[in-house]
């Protein structure tokens, strides 16, 4: 690592966890990010700021006035732009090291698959359950680790898969595809920093996976109540009938 590398990253590279090697690790590391909104916007300033070496960034949308007030990798004179064009630009100025890809369609089977295998970690960021489930199935098959979050109001959550590692459970032993289950914050609203906050932990849950430091979040899901700012970690185990990673999967 070169001088100019050394100094950007010290501070990281002061923490006995991380030091030259864990820093190494993550230049060396590629990370898919789904959702380029008020989740993924946090997410991807600080995997970029923290020297992951390669971001691919997946989102179809372009970027709205209403965006603006979370997604705070966007300016208003990204107005009109793609959100995967924007996020590169902002990026890239943040730390020109960093390779940056982008996707701008909806990524399906094959092509969802042949991405997610050619990364070493997936967050997701994206604001429905169909594409959940849809990342949540391709990882499983891939088995990559994903990081999933998720705000609405004031309320938000996180938790870390690692797919077909023992009897770490998946996205769908928590969640089932009943009714109640399309809520989104175009519905009902989310305040601003709420979204900081939740894709923060995501971004530092997802160093944690690359440099394989600390305890994850997984089979945990933790809960923050914004309005009381107070935080719980819920326990959970796999489901022998999940539909993902159960013995008759069903998808």
């Amino acid at each position: 690592m070169d001088e100019k590398r050394l100094l950007r990253y010290s501070r990281q590279i002061l923490l006995p966890e991380i030091d030259i090697s864990g820093q190494q690790r993550l230049v060396d590391a590629s990370v898919a990010i789904f959702g380029l909104g008020g989740l993924g916007s946090p997410v991807a300033l600080y995997l970029a700021a923290a020297g992951v070496g390669r971001l691919v960034l997946i989102d179809f949308d372009q970027v709205e006035l209403s965006n603006l007030q979370r997604q705070i990798v966007h300016a208003t004179a990204d107005l009109g732009r793609p959100k995967v064009e924007s996020a590169r630009d902002h990026l890239l100025a943040l730390n020109p090291e960093v390779t940056i890809e982008t996707v701008a369609q909806v990524l399906e089977g094959d092509a969802l698959d042949a991405l997610i295998a050619g990364v070493d970690c997936v967050v997701d960021c994206t604001d429905n359950f169909p594409t959940r489930f849809g990342l949540n199935a391709a990882c499983y098959r891939q088995q990559k680790p994903l990081v999933s979050g998720a705000a609405i109001r004031f309320e938000g959550q996180i938790s870390v898969y690692f797919p077909g590692q023992g009897e770490s459970p998946c996205y769908r032993c928590l969640y089932d595809d009943g009714p109640g289950m399309a809520e989104t914050c175009t519905q009902t609203g989310v305040v601003a920093p709420l979204l900081g906050i939740v894709g923060s932990v995501q971004a530092l849950e997802t160093l944690k996976v690359l440099a394989h430091i600390g305890e994850p979040l997984q089979g945990r899901l933790l809960l923050l109540d914004g309005l009381r700012m107070e935080w719980n970690s819920m326990r959970f185990r796999r489901d022998p009938h999940c539909p993902v990673c159960g013995p008759s999967p069903t998808g």
